[in-house]
């Protein structure tokens, strides 16, 4: 439960970035820290969905992916 925990605490953080209008770096730095939350997350709990949001959260990133 601890990495649930984590990846809803990281989703709360992205969206106070977004409300707080955070530059693209800082908002992209928090999308991979939640793609690590995540794939965690996945190794514990497993099942389908759960991989094929990973790997859509991954390409997504991978395509979208700006220089920090």
């Amino acid at each position: 439960m601890e990495e649930a925990r984590r990846v809803l605490e990281r989703l709360d953080r992205i969206e106070e970035l977004e409300r707080a209008n955070a530059g693209p770096a800082e908002l992209l730095a928090e999308l991979r820290g939640l793609l690590e939350d995540a794939e965690a997350w996945v190794r514990l709990e497993g099942g389908d969905a759960a991989d094929e949001a990973v790997i859509r959260l991954r390409e997504s990133l991978a395509r979208d992916a700006v220089p920090v």
